[in-house]
């Protein structure tokens, strides 16, 4: 079974284009609220690590696909789900809907990231355990 992370965003006024229509850039910062937000929901606030621990979680790939338009007003739902879990990565896959309609989808990869030295870095064992408990069971052999 896999786990996913769920939260709802309103598309506000600011985020869209004269139309109405959803503007991409306000998209990629509406899902980084969303990964800001998962981070602190498994117990690891960004406002902590970045400040008292020192590391981050820097996106290294992004994609995206667009199917639908969004428009000001809607209620959004993104669905996050963690895919692999590797030594220093971790990939999620995000969909995001308006009720029982999909409207866009996206990849992401982030790497844990020691912010002084500007170098990737292991993820603490805490954190990778945590990680890894949202991956799907393998069946055993």
């Amino acid at each position: 079974m896999t786990v996913s992370y769920t939260t709802d965003r309103m598309l506000h006024f600011g985020d869209c284009d004269i139309s109405g229509t959803a503007y991409y850039p306000a998209y990629l910062n509406l899902l980084n609220g969303v990964i800001e937000e998962f981070w602190s929901a498994i117990g690891y606030p960004w406002h902590e690590i970045i400040w008292k621990e020192r590391w981050g979680t820097p996106t290294v790939h992004l994609t995206c696909d667009f199917s639908k338009p969004s428009f000001f007003g809607d209620r959004l739902t993104f669905e996050l789900t963690v895919t692999k879990v590797g030594k220093s990565s971790m990939t999620v896959e995000h969909k995001v809907l308006c009720g029982d309609e999909h409207r866009w989808s996206g990849k992401q990869v982030l790497a844990a990231s020691w912010l002084d030295k500007h170098t990737s870095m292991p993820w603490p064992d805490d954190v990778r355990a945590k990680l890894l408990s949202f991956l799907p069971e393998q069946p055993s052999a």
